[in-house]
Parts: C-alpha cells; sequence; structure tokens
C-alpha cells in the first residue's frame, strides 16, 4: 500500500486544519502534554545554539523547545496552522516561523538539534530517506537529533512510526554517523535520540 501512495501534501493538511485549528488537539490533550514533557526531557543540553523543528504544526512544542535554545527555526508544509504558531511566539523573537517543504526545501545552516515529532510517517519512504540525508548533512557534530512519533497504523498515511524510526536506526549500528543514546517506547508511540558522531 506505501509504495502506492504519495507523501501528503499542502492541500491535505489545508484541508484538515480547515474544521480545526487544533485537529489532533495538541493543545489540550493529556497524552499529547505527557508525551512534550517526555521529549523536552530528552534533549540533552541544558541549551541550543540552532535548533531546527520540522513540522510544528501550530507551535505548542515549539513554545517548549524554544526556552532551550538561542535560535530556534520551526516549520510546517502548510500555512493555516503557522498563523497559530506565529501569534504563540510572537514573544520569543529568536523563533522563526516558515512555511517551508521538507526535503525539496532545506534551511542553509547547520543545527546542533534537530527534532522531528510526529511528522516522518507523512513522507513516502524514498522521500524520507531523502529528508534523513539533508538531516545528517545539516546536523553538526554531537548534534543531536529526536525522533517522536505515534506507531499504529494511520491508513492515511504513507509510513507508520516505527518505519520512521527504523530507518534511522539503520544509520546508528557500527561507524555509522548516528549514535543511539535513548530509545523509548510508550503504549502508542515511541521516542529515539540520536547523537551526531
Amino acid at each position: 500500500m506505501a509504495d502506492q501512495m504519495e507523501t501528503l501534501t499542502e492541500e491535505y493538511f489545508n484541508y484538515v486544519y480547515q474544521n480545526s485549528h487544533d485537529p489532533w488537539n495538541f493543545e489540550s490533550s493529556e497524552y499529547e502534554l505527557n508525551k512534550y514533557a517526555v521529549t523536552i526531557s530528552s534533549l540533552i543540553k541544558e541549551r541550543y545554539g540552532r535548533a531546527f523543528e520540522i513540522g510544528c504544526s501550530i507551535g505548542v512544542l515549539t513554545q517548549m523547545l524554544a526556552v532551550r535554545c538561542n535560535t530556534l527555526l520551526s516549520v510546517d508544509v502548510a500555512e493555516a496552522p503557522l498563523v497559530k504558531a506565529r501569534s504563540r511566539l510572537s514573544e520569543f523573537p529568536h523563533v522563526e516561523i516558515q512555511k517551508m517543504t521538507v526535503p525539496a526545501q532545506f534551511p542553509e545552516q547547520s543545527f546542533d538539534l534537530i527534532v522531528m515529532s510526529e511528522v516522518g510517517y507523512y513522507f513516502t519512504m524514498p522521500d524520507l530517506l531523502q529528508l534523513q540525508q539533508r538531516i545528517l548533512d545539516h546536523l553538526e557534530e554531537g548534534g543531536q537529533l529526536l525522533l517522536v512519533h505515534w506507531t499504529p497504523e494511520v491508513h492515511d498515511y504513507p509510513l507508520t512510526g516505527d518505519q520512521v524510526h527504523e530507518a534511522f536506526l539503520s544509520l546508528s549500528k557500527d561507524l555509522q554517523p548516528l549514535r543511539l543514546v535513548q530509545s523509548l517506547r510508550a503504549e502508542t508511540y515511541r521516542l529515539d535520540s540520536f547523537v551526531r558522531r
């Protein structure tokens, strides 16, 4: 099935956000808030110089990351959630919110933290692997890559959370460029944290 699907586009997300400004209940779900707390507790540094968040949606996690970063670039493929994200982050001048379609578009600078939370399964495997290479090219030596994804299968999505994480875990064996520093599996999500060798 996944081979016949395409990476989900801006149109898909615009449709989802037409009916609700917070379709996944990021602001109010106890599950999401607990997962965010675990995500923030998995940051290995007290403070980061340059951070990049792929798939920020309405900016709930972004706001939590902002207090730990000197600069933070957070992006999403759709404009609709970014309106709310920009409003939420308006008091954080060191946070930049951009509309960006990764992996076709990617920032030029390097980062010591890259966060990809609940977004990897929207890509087909070829696009995910292209994104993976972009991440490796822009993650500084000693920098942290933090992945967090829902694991049950969703009919609309090309990949599962497990497929996303396994693709990155394949780069952490032997002398591969990533070193796994934390792996956690909850009932319906998993978190894997890597450091760039």
